[in-house]
């Protein structure tokens, strides 16, 4: 059974943003509350929704959560601005690799963390289109909850009709990338090191494969004969 989905994050895993998003999500709850956040409560919401990461961390920091919504909104501003300013690039090796798969039958859903508006300011900065380039796009405040859940991924199946978990591939940067990838029971779950996670941090969770970059599936499907072209 060749696989006909590959579900892919997008920052950290095929976008190369230098960890902005994260920096913006420090600044913007530090510096509404006066406090610090330790990088391990951080690292504990990477590659979910970014609306609930601020409620997470604002819970944690034991601050009133009602500050969520104002917050999310001074955060997604921000962050858009700095990429505008910054501008982010694509994960080398990663446009060849989408293109190698799609041309394989293979269909690419980008999933993320982002808001919609976000994600598509960030795919318009790298030069991909949805349609062209990749076949779907799905963000976090379109499903009911973000990562670790699978429903992002699910979401993906349901619009590329791939009926199989045992017919797709979830690659991320995080623990929770790996962790929705487990939860929808994917036959591949693959940790990319193009992230913040060192091969050791990423392997402390489920997953399949360590690879250095989301460059190398292709090679790695074409190994165990999962690739059909």
């Amino acid at each position: 059974m060749t696989i006909r989905l590959a579900s892919f994050d997008m920052a950290g895993t095929t976008i190369a943003e230098a960890g902005t998003v994260y920096a913006v999500l420090r600044s913007t709850v530090e510096g509404a509350t006066g406090k610090k956040i330790d990088d391990a409560l951080l690292a504990k919401w990477g590659g979910t929704s970014k609306h609930t990461a601020i409620g997470g961390l604002l819970t944690a920091l034991g601050e009133d959560v009602a500050r969520q919504d104002a917050l999310f909104e001074e955060f997604r501003a921000t962050l858009a601005a700095t990429y505008r300013a910054e501008p982010p690039t694509l994960i080398p090796g990663a446009r060849e690799a989408v293109a190698e798969l799609r041309a394989a039958g293979v269909k690419v859903a980008l999933q993320t963390g982002y808001s919609r508006d976000v994600a598509e300011l960030l795919l318009s900065i790298v030069g991909w289109q949805v349609g062209a380039d990749v076949d779907l796009l799905t963000t976090s405040d379109e499903v009911a909850a973000s990562r670790p859940a699978p429903f992002m991924i699910f979401r993906g199946m349901e619009a590329t009709g791939v009926t199989s978990p045992a017919e797709v591939l979830v690659a991320g940067d995080t623990a929770n990338d790996l962790g929705a990838g487990v939860a929808a029971g994917a036959r591949y779950v693959v940790g990319v090191l193009t992230g913040a996670y060192t091969a050791t941090q990423l392997g402390r969770h489920r997953h399949t494969h360590l690879l250095d970059s989301v460059a190398d599936i292709p090679a790695l499907l074409r190994e165990n004969g999962d690739l059909s072209a």
